[in-house]
């Protein structure tokens, strides 16, 4: 950054926090005419900001911070310094910081990516403050250097980085659009796990498949190099196709003496997190050895007589879709024990029909494999120009 003029943000621009109206209940309005109440929940992938899920009387905008369509705004608690700029108006409450260039200086986008870039986040991290969320303020953020490029070099830059994430967002949509193609597929062949509406026998899980977990492992017991341990992030991270980068890592002979019975598991065999509120299940597809956290990480092991287990992987991550907004929170947070899986209903097709479903998903998968390196590739590019024009 240091080949440009840089300036403090707060020089050029009016930075102002965001209000709320409270108590906030009394000015939530169902009148689709309402202000748009512009929360972090209400952010996606995207630069832009489109749509809230809530409105707020006329009332409110005397207790909130009003913004315009073209404001940019930046998160200040929770996911804190990451960037949007605005294609609505509306008030932000006081998660939100907008940062107003009335003098026109930037093109929002170049801004967009600036501040989102990785150097600028890094920063943010190192400033921000707070106890258990950290928090950025107006003077932090004030005090960050920008460059000062004219508009045609900012839009240059900007231009450049749309190009690559426009191909980002189409390769994102592909993904997700195959993922929907399974789904639709099961419904059409087995029934709707959403309504409980199948087409064929339903069982027990614990009749069908022996559910259990693992032997202790103490946080003593990690060392640098060995066999991987893997956690309910890990395991949710194999779910969705990434290989752990740095795993917790036990002795190969302590390996050995934990995996001697049935708790190692087999290629094949489902394991879940505990916590499992996004439908990260992995089919175990490898003989590499590998162990895992017995309570947080749970095993299933079907019968493979009645089941196929690539079919089951998406039986199981559709129906903990639909089971865990149901448990019941005993403490700070609700997870699946051993004995709710057992007593989960599963729906048993003909293994020929399992076995067809089965070979349309491997088909599906070949086809995310070569979306997903080329995703990669791009994320990768994107990532250097960033670095390339940042810094």
């Amino acid at each position: 950054m240091s080949k440009w003029q840089m300036k403090p943000l707060g020089d050029l621009c009016v930075i102002e926090r965001g209000g709320s109206p409270r108590p906030i209940d009394e000015y939530i309005t169902d009148d689709p005419n309402g202000v748009n109440w512009i929360k972090i929940g209400d952010t996606t992938e995207s630069m832009y900001i489109t749509a809230t899920k809530e409105k707020i009387i006329p009332e409110g905008i005397k207790k909130s911070r009003y913004v315009k369509k073209g404001d940019f705004i930046l998160s200040n608690s929770m996911s804190f310094g990451r960037p949007y700029i605005l294609d609505i108006d509306g008030c932000i409450h006081d998660g939100w910081l907008v940062i107003r260039d009335n003098d026109e200086l930037f093109d929002k986008r170049f801004l967009y990516y600036f501040l989102g870039s990785p150097v600028i986040y890094e920063k943010f991290k190192s400033m921000a403050v707070g106890g258990v969320v950290n928090n950025l303020n107006i003077d932090m953020v004030k005090k960050v250097s920008v460059p000062i490029l004219s508009l045609s070099e900012q839009r240059k830059i900007a231009d450049e980085l749309d190009k690559v994430t426009k191909i980002i967002d189409y390769r994102k949509q592909q993904l997700s659009k195959l993922d929907e193609l399974v789904k639709a597929r099961f419904v059409e062949m087995f029934g709707d796990i959403k309504t409980g509406t199948y087409k064929f026998q339903i069982c027990k899980l614990g009749d069908v498949a022996k559910v259990g977990s693992s032997h202790r492992v103490f946080t003593t017991d990690f060392v640098e190099d060995g066999v991987p341990f893997y956690r309910g992030t890990e395991i949710g991270e194999l779910a969705n196709g990434i290989i752990p980068e740095n795993p917790y890592r036990i002795t190969k002979e302590h390996y050995d003496r934990l995996a001697c019975d049935e708790t190692k598991p087999k290629v094949g065999d489902l394991l879940m997190p505990s916590i499992c509120n996004k439908g990260q299940i992995w089919m175990v597809d490898t003989e590499e050895p590998f162990y895992y956290k017995d309570g947080r990480v749970l095993c299933i092991s079907p019968d493979r007589k009645l089941f196929n287990c690539k079919y089951l992987e998406q039986f199981m991550r559709e129906k903990t879709l639909v089971e865990y907004p149901k448990l019941g929170s005993g403490s700070t947070f609700a997870e699946f024990k051993i004995f709710l899986l057992k007593d989960i209903d599963v729906l048993i097709p003909p293994i020929e029909l399992q076995n067809e479903f089965a070979d349309f998903v491997k088909q599906t998968e070949k086809s995310k494999l070569s979306i997903q390196q080329s995703l990669e590739k791009l994320e990768t590019l994107k990532k250097s120009l960033m670095q390339q024009y940042f810094g």
